[in-house]
């Protein structure tokens, strides 16, 4: 006798529930795609305790028939492929026919719709059914889910806590109404409302919903296309970053996906406008040709493959690098106008210590005598008469800014017609030496000076066998080294633009950057020495600083091509606008 048999389908369903339904959430998921392919307008998704104990969503879609409300539960139907050249052109979000006789299957749903004139009802439990019968239901559908995985017990003992259930699906929702600003979407758990959108296809309302006025006004609408792809959408100020990745919200064709390489483009255009553990808010919609993705890739269907990736994020770099060049990224302190007028809020995150590079290992802290936010005297007066000569072409980002003082020797105040400003001194030095850096380092030639005296660098031999397997790099930087012995390295000759009287320790902290864990990539070897350097050479908070100095400082940051973050994405720079102040001191009352 055979030991193969033709499993139950019953059975079938709940092994395929296992993928598709793993918590609430999925059933949420699984059902507002149904109503959005229905071609819905509004979509009320109502909760009852987190969704652990009912799930209820109510569309005014096309609605179903009878026979088509039968179809619906059996495995893999549906009316959204007829056959397979549809798997390569598709424009919905379901397709897979396995969601709802999975979801049935470990549940009890009831089910209310209608097409035409006649509503029909059913009723299933763990996925048999129990209730075929004739209703009063206006057109579209209402399908409710009540106690989920009650006949799966061991499922059911691995859902989270229902605070953790309903922000999924929260964020979920909000995705959704982002992807499809033109529905009305209506959340609610416990019948206290989370979400209501206006449905009337406005974007930035929607942002508005979602993550509150002051993200909303910090919102820039960006477009653009090339021969395959269409973009739109909205990027956040980078002062407005978050700490979750969560705010950016990528979408092809309307659906949710998330994609590493997508996500990590995005982040590159904001490199050191915002700090590396924050996320800008972003809704990115993708608009391509079905034949050029695939998503059938996993049950979920939140991955997605693109035949022309490269291209993609191209257009998304160039889109969001072009905007942030324009804007004027100063952010605005923000006055808070109660009864108590000299309560300011801090509209920035906490400062970091002072050494705020954070793989950087403590070392003692040197004190620096003579202040410099160049590499060598030589180097600053051919680079001023450069740039005195490009004077006139040149346009800055931020107006000149004059300096009247400075308080607890770290934050410089200026002033010019538009209003005040705070300056953070370190972070101001930091941008500037680090885009000096940056620029050295990515020369073809590199200025160089030989030592009279060579350093002396002794390290341990599985260090200095990694050392000596990217002594190109080094020299490409314009080292000059000798093999001394079996694990020692003399620097004969190393690049001008290392600090005088710091060349040893420089040198060892660029070595230290190479004998770093991880894969070697010497792009990001290059930003993490100018970075490193940056921070080192620059003047500290508490440093005194003469007026003289004060006046070099902001003229220098303004010729930065981002003045407004150190390397670190922390502000250089805040202000009050001359409205503001006079709002502080009451000469303005409105």
């Amino acid at each position: 006798m055979s030991s193969i048999k033709v499993m139950d389908e019953n059975l079938a369903n709940k092994i395929a529930a296992g993928e598709v339904v793993e918590r609430c959430l999925n059933v949420v998921k699984e059902l507002v795609e149904n109503s959005i392919d229905a071609e819905s307008t509004e979509v009320k998704i109502s909760l009852k305790e987190s969704g652990l104990k009912e799930i209820t969503v109510i569309d005014n879609g096309i609605g179903m028939d009878e026979e088509d409300s039968l179809l619906a539960f059996s495995r893999h139907a549906t009316s959204k492929l007829k056959n397979i050249n549809d798997l390569f052109h598709l424009s919905s979000l379901g397709f897979r026919g396995e969601a709802l006789p999975s979801i049935a299957s470990v549940s009890i749903v009831e089910l209310r719709t209608n097409k035409d004139k006649i509503g029909t009802r059913l009723v299933l439990n763990g996925g048999k059914k129990e209730i075929i019968e004739h209703c009063d239901h206006e057109k579209g559908t209402m399908i409710r889910v009540s106690d989920l995985f009650y006949n799966t017990p061991v499922r059911l003992k691995y859902l989270k806590n229902p605070y953790t259930e309903l922000a999924l699906i929260v964020d979920y929702v909000n995705k959704m109404a982002l992807s499809y600003p033109e529905i009305k979407f209506v959340l609610e758990n416990n019948e206290k409302e989370l979400l209501n959108t206006t449905g009337d296809g406005n974007l930035l309302k929607v942002i508005y919903a979602v993550y509150g006025i002051d993200v909303a006004k910090k919102m820039i609408e960006i477009s653009g296309e090339s021969d395959d792809y269409v973009i739109s959408g909205y990027m956040s100020y980078p002062e407005m970053a978050k700490t979750s990745r969560n705010v950016i919200t990528t979408l092809v064709n309307g659906r949710v996906i998330k994609n590493q390489e997508l996500t990590r483009a995005i982040l590159d255009c904001y490199h050191t406008y915002i700090p590396k553990d924050k996320y800008p808010v972003m809704v990115l919609q993708i608009d391509v040709d079905p034949i050029l993705i695939d998503i059938n890739i996993h049950p979920q269907k939140m991955d997605i493959k693109f035949s022309k990736m490269e291209e993609l994020k191209k257009l998304i770099t160039s889109l969001i690098e072009e905007k942030l060049k324009k804007l004027l990224l100063v952010p605005h302190a923000p006055v808070r106008d109660l009864e108590t007028i000299y309560e300011i809020e801090d509209s920035m995150a906490p400062l970091p210590p002072k050494d705020i590079f954070e793989e950087e290992e403590k070392i003692e802290k040197k004190e620096i005598e003579e202040v410099t936010f160049s590499f060598d005297q030589e180097e600053v007066e051919k680079e001023e008469q450069e740039e005195e000569e490009e004077e006139e072409e040149r346009s800055y980002r931020i107006k000149e800014m004059i300096p009247v003082g400075i308080v607890h020797k770290t934050y410089i105040i200026a002033e010019n017609d538009d209003g005040m400003y705070v300056i953070d001194q370190h972070a101001a030095a930091e941008r500037i030496n680090y885009e000096k850096f940056l620029r050295a380092l990515s020369k073809e030639k590199k200025d160089t000076i030989a030592l009279l005296v060579p350093i002396k660098l002794e390290y341990p031999k599985d260090e200095y066998i990694k050392i000596k397997e990217h002594l190109s790099v080094l020299e490409d930087m314009g080292f000059e080294l000798d093999e001394f012995g079996d694990n020692t390295l003399l620097i004969r000759r190393h690049p001008t633009f290392l600090y005088e009287g710091y060349e040893k320790e420089s040198i060892e902290k660029i070595i230290s950057i190479i004998l770093e864990k991880g894969t070697f990539q010497k792009e990001k070897f290059v930003e993490k020495t100018a970075i490193t350097l940056a921070c080192r050479m620059s003047i500290k908070a508490n440093d005194y600083i003469s007026m003289e100095d004060m006046t070099y400082l902001l003229n220098e940051l303004r010729k930065c091509d981002n003045p407004f973050t150190c390397p670190h994405g922390r502000p250089t720079v805040i202000t009050y606008s001359n409205y503001d102040l006079e709002r502080l001191f009451k000469r303005a009352m409105n």
